[in-house]
């Protein structure tokens, strides 16, 4: 298991990337969840928000570590840019195909967060990209 982070000004989060790379196991999807809770609480997402992020995160290595059977290792990206934080997943096997769009899991991802991208690389590694921005819940806050 890995963890690096490219320091920031305090205060400042624009531009910082957390990675994580962590055996493709589920046993290790708790780390991810509590790491996505860290990265998110740290950028002032409400509680709401964090528990969000945590299950749509979790969701989709789940999703990945299920469909692909030679995947070694699971890494994510946490992107931070100011109000918004993007969660890139992708695991070290491929699978060939991304998930359903038409799926239950598909439709609680987005629902969670807002946006999901999928891309299959040459190799046929899948990346999942969620992207949640704090206070969209709310259209209230400014």
């Amino acid at each position: 298991m890995s963890i690096d982070a490219t320091p920031a000004p305090a205060g400042d989060y624009r531009g910082v990337a957390v990675e994580l790379v962590v055996p493709a196991d589920s046993a290790f999807l708790l780390v991810v969840r509590t790491t996505t809770a860290a990265v998110a609480a740290r950028m002032d997402f409400t509680v709401d928000e964090i528990e969000d992020l945590r299950i749509a995160v979790y969701e989709a290595c789940a999703m990945l570590l299920s469909d692909s059977s030679q995947a070694q290792q699971l890494a994510c990206r946490f992107a931070l840019d100011g109000d918004e934080l993007a969660v890139t997943v992708q695991s070290s096997g491929p699978s060939g195909h991304p998930p359903s769009t038409d799926s239950f899991a598909w439709t609680v991802l987005t629902a969670l967060v807002g946006t999901v991208d999928t891309e299959t690389g040459p190799d046929g590694r899948v990346r999942l990209t969620l992207r949640k921005r704090r206070g969209a819940d709310q259209p209230w806050v400014s």
